[in-house]
């Protein structure tokens, strides 16, 4: 059983032997099963109620791909383009995703157990209710200029990501583990982010949101003058 950790999350991995896989270049009419995928294009693709199982896919392009329904189940996902595409009701389970990108993606009533994203870009993403039942980290990923709403991300590990101009709306973050990441610009209400964890050098953009949420009226103390 392979596992990693980022901070206090521990993730279980896929365990991929590369001599059992079959080689796989076009995609097939059903399920994706015991694969090995290298280069290969599906760009645009449209796929509904599809599990992909104990696969390796790796430097493929699945940019504007539209999946609704089904799962993604013991994989390993390597240097792959998914740019633009739209997951919607995919469940994606025992999980690594690397060095991947999903600039400008839609995910969807995603729901992630055991997912490990680690240097991945998710910059301009729109991630719109997306729930952790189980270990997810996110290491060393760019998540800038992104918009998710409505998650349930509870506990999860943000470690060493740029959060930069990330917009959360009615998300729960709660004892999320942020520590190592950028906050610039980084926006969400207050109670979304419940008992995170964050380094000392983070608390002046925790300060700076809180000053905004609250309207804060911040002065120059000129003190008082007799007359």
């Amino acid at each position: 059983m392979r596992t990693t950790t980022a901070g206090d999350v521990t993730v279980l991995l896929p365990d991929l032997d590369p001599e059992d896989l079959d080689q796989v270049t076009d995609l097939p009419d059903d399920d994706l099963h015991d694969s090995l995928v290298q280069d290969a294009s599906w760009r645009g693709r449209q796929i509904a109620d599809w599990n992909i199982r104990g696969c390796r896919i790796t430097g493929a392009d699945l940019g504007e791909i539209t999946w609704e329904g089904g799962a993604l189940y013991g994989c390993e996902i390597d240097r792959t383009d998914l740019s633009g595409a739209t997951l919607t009701g995919v469940s994606i389970e025992r999980c690594s995703v690397t060095g991947s990108r999903f600039t400008g993606t839609r995910l969807i009533d995603v729901r992630l157990k055991d997912v490990l994203f680690d240097n991945c870009r998710f910059d301009y993403a729109t991630v719109n209710r997306v729930s952790a039942g189980g270990s997810v980290a996110f290491t060393d990923c760019t998540l800038v200029h992104g918009t998710w709403s409505s998650c349930r991300l509870s506990g999860v590990a943000l470690r060493s990501c740029d959060l930069s101009d990330l917009q959360l709306d009615s998300c729960r973050l709660d004892g999320a583990d942020l520590r190592g990441s950028r906050l610039h610009a980084f926006t969400a209400p207050l109670d979304n982010l419940r008992g995170v964890a964050l380094t000392e050098d983070q608390l002046p953009e925790l300060t700076r949101m809180a000053v905004v949420a609250l309207s804060i009226d911040v002065r120059a103390d000129h003190g008082t003058s007799a007359t």
